[in-house]
């Protein structure tokens, strides 16, 4: 496993307590692997100030507010392509035969594009490059999503900022412009679609089976 994806899907996902008691170790373990550079881990540092001084409750409800209130910032990837339209309900069912390719299981209850599922996924790549090659896929959205949180302000901004860091392929800024100027608010029944997100197909990484 590489842990330092595994790590970075924790501290994206919903705060529990053990998430709050692991933030005094986060650090140590990450610097084990050596994958983040110090700018990154700087920021976590950031991350884990801000969070460990709130009670969870506050945490939790800040998470909330944060992710499930805004489309601009969620953490599930097919959203921001294809909104709620039907085509987001075939992308999942791509991403799980992409998953079951690589002999994983969905048997998690969130849904296949949820970002920290992704990174627990790419955890248990084989080596670190098609790690790397993997999570340059959905890079666009990750990067439109990074905007976003550090136009709030929010210190959320730095596990996505470790996140692409770790990417084979950086966001190009002139698609995540497109990205973010096409989205709609989310009750609109007309969801921009840019290029399907091929998860190991054609376009997707050769090297990832």
């Amino acid at each position: 496993m590489i842990k330092t994806y595994k790590i970075l899907s924790l501290l994206l996902s919903y705060p529990q307590k053990e998430l709050k008691d692991f933030l005094p170790d986060c650090l140590k373990l990450l610097r084990q692997e050596e994958l983040l550079e110090d700018k990154q881990m700087k920021g976590i540092q950031n991350f884990i100030d801000v969070f460990s001084k709130l009670e969870l409750t506050e945490w939790q409800a800040h998470y909330v507010q944060l992710f499930d209130y805004s489309r601009s910032v969620s953490l599930h990837l097919l959203e921001h392509v294809h909104g709620d339209s039907r085509d987001r309900g075939q992308a999942m069912v791509d991403l799980i035969r992409f998953y079951e390719d690589d002999d994983l299981k969905w048997k998690t209850n969130e849904l296949p594009d949820y970002l920290p599922a992704f990174l627990e996924f790419i955890s248990l790549s084989q080596s670190r490059q098609v790690a790397a090659e993997i999570l340059s896929e959905p890079i666009t959205i990750i990067g439109k999503v990074h905007q976003k949180l550090q136009e709030k302000e929010n210190a959320y901004q730095y596990i996505f900022s470790a996140i692409i860091s770790l990417s084979a392929k950086q966001p190009e800024m002139d698609k995540v412009s497109s990205l973010t100027e096409a989205e709609k608010p989310m009750d609109l029944d007309k969801e921009y679609s840019e290029d399907p997100i091929r998860f190991g197909g054609d376009n997707g990484c050769s090297t990832c089976h």
